[in-house]
């Protein structure tokens, strides 16, 4: 008889991914992230610092930086937020930005206008390497969760990335988290 595959779900708001580059410009020259509080993954923490986003149609004033600096800036959104900003974001993976739409960014001490980098993130479940080898799980693999409570649902379509620097954890976004009546702290069930 299989265990079952429970796995915490986090639910992520709205935040950005910033280049060093990008973080000097908006910040000042030198300017380094300063970590707020840890993430669900090994190394990486939500910043003290936020920048203000704008799209065609709307803005935030007070997106979160995640850090550490990515080799590339990303705003991850969910559909309402995107639509808010009157951007088209396709849902990708994490890291994808190639044709996807970008934004302008505002700090204290700068402003700079990206050409890629929205996206709505495709709902992942982070797998330390030994979670997925028990689990018979590969990197990529498209999974089914359900979600219990007055609103379950099965998440399907979720993709597993493996990695021995991850912790386990599922991510989705508030749309996703609203609609399934999930907080952060929850758990879900892989069940195929």
């Amino acid at each position: 008889m299989n265990e079952t595959r429970q796995i915490p779900v986090g639910v992520s708001a709205r935040h950005i991914h910033l280049s060093q580059e990008h973080i000097e410009i908006l910040f000042g020259q030198g300017a380094k992230l300063t970590e707020m509080k840890p993430l669900s993954q090994p190394g990486q923490f939500a910043a003290n610092e936020t920048v203000a986003v704008y799209g065609p149609k709307g803005s935030f004033p007070k997106v979160r930086i995640l850090g550490p600096a990515r080799k590339a800036t990303q705003l991850e959104v969910s559909k309402t937020d995107a639509f808010s900003l009157g951007i088209p974001a396709p849902v990708r993976e994490s890291g994808h930005i190639e044709g996807t739409p970008g934004m302008r960014i505002v700090g204290p001490a700068g402003e700079v206008t990206v050409e890629k980098g929205v996206i709505i993130a495709a709902r992942h479940i982070h797998f330390h390497t030994s979670d997925a080898e028990r689990w018979g799980i590969s990197d990529k693999q498209l999974l089914k969760v359900r979600v219990g409570g007055e609103r379950g649902l099965v998440f399907e379509n979720v993709i597993a990335r493996v990695s021995p620097d991850f912790a386990l954890d599922m991510h989705i976004d508030t749309d996703e988290g609203n609609a399934a009546g999930v907080s952060t702290g929850d758990f879900g069930e892989i069940i195929e």
